[in-house]
């Protein structure tokens, strides 16, 4: 099978007089496993759906491998979906339900029946074949619904939330399952979650929604580590980026009436700002913000202790430091190699 690609240009879709997609703009190359990330309602499935032709768009245009498929039906698409809740026949077996896509095209029976085969084969539940739906768990629904996918051998892999029904242990092996899959197949897959870790694992590149609108896009990496506004940054990460309001004058940020020097900053002269720090970076010193432990909370080798400075709640990761004791008066230093800074109007990475 060969990996398409993938352009929206301008895509928007009005329910009534909400708009939930404002122009979305997206290039996916061949064979690239690409995430839709955002929290819900931000228009990531309605993308999907329109991408799959479940929906239509209100404007834009649709286009895989260069043609326009704007106005094709799903089955002239050449694309395979797996849905949230696997959607399959209860009353057919497992063999039924994979070869159902070829049934449906008329292909021959012995041919149906190899492509069955391959498909359970590859996501390793050909011992599952005569079983119903009903009688699998949910992370067998999950191959099944996966197998029925592939077996048309399609240009595009669509998958709303596959894993958001699996329990914590197998949704950490399926996502690699799925990556192993995705390579195996060279196919071009596009994934929706709100999942941060799942988007951040899988993708090779990522867009960020927001309100209907695509705020980001990049590899993990770039995204995390480079979070182009106030609004991403305090969407990504687990515990996300603290973001404390801070005027900056002549290298020097005031927060909560506090005085940090940042001379790394200067060349940002005097403005109004929004301060982001990951737990991770922040410390608790003998000089720094003052501020009031409210509640420290293990969770595995990491310990967070959570914070006020002032009216915030700042978040610290400690592994090996010494623990504060609940509701003591600390001092907290801010590592300025780590400062992300935004414009406090605009919101975007300054």
């Amino acid at each position: 099978m060969s990996a398409a690609s993938v352009s929206l240009a301008g895509i928007v879709k009005r329910h009534g007089t909400v708009t939930a997609l404002a122009g979305i703009d997206l290039e996916v190359a061949p064979g690239e496993f690409f995430s839709l990330l955002g929290p819900s309602g931000s228009g990531k499935t309605t993308t999907l759906r329109i991408l799959a032709g479940l929906e239509q768009a209100d404007a834009g245009t649709v286009r895989m491998n260069g043609k326009d498929v704007t106005s094709l039906e799903p089955g002239a698409r050449d694309v395979a979906m797996v849905f949230q809740s696997y959607a399959l026949y209860p009353h057919m077996t497992v063999r039924e339900n994979i070869a159902f896509p070829l049934k449906m095209n008329g292909e021959k029976p012995k041919e149906i029946e190899a492509a069955v085969g391959e498909a359970a084969a590859r996501v390793r539940i050909e011992h599952l074949l005569e079983r119903k739906p009903g009688q699998l768990s949910g992370g067998q629904q999950q191959r099944c619904a996966l197998a029925r996918a592939i077996v048309r051998k399609p240009a595009l892999f669509l998958l709303d939330e596959p894993l958001s029904n699996l329990d914590a242990k197998l949704r950490v092996e399926t996502r690699v399952e799925l990556k192993r899959l995705q390579r195996a197949l060279n196919v071009t897959a596009v994934y929706v979650t709100h999942d941060q870790e799942e988007a951040l694992s899988l993708s090779d590149r990522l867009a960020v929604f927001m309100d209907g609108r695509v705020v980001q896009v990049g590899t993990p990496e770039e995204v995390f580590s480079r979070p182009a506004t106030v609004e991403v940054a305090g969407f990504l990460g687990n515990p996300p980026m603290n973001l404390l309001p801070a005027r900056l004058e002549e290298g020097r940020a005031t927060v909560e009436g506090t005085s940090i020097g940042l001379s790394s900053l200067v060349h940002l002269g005097t403005r109004e700002v929004t301060l982001g720090i990951r737990p991770s970076a922040v410390r608790i010193a003998a000089q720094g913000l003052p501020a009031t432990v409210t509640m420290c909370e293990a969770l595995g080798e990491d310990f967070f202790v959570d914070l006020t400075v002032g009216e915030r709640l700042v978040r610290v990761k400690l592994r090996d430091e010494a623990r504060p004791a609940e509701r003591s008066q600390v001092r907290i230093a801010l590592d300025p190699g780590a400062l992300h800074v935004f414009d406090r109007r605009t919101g975007l990475r300054l």
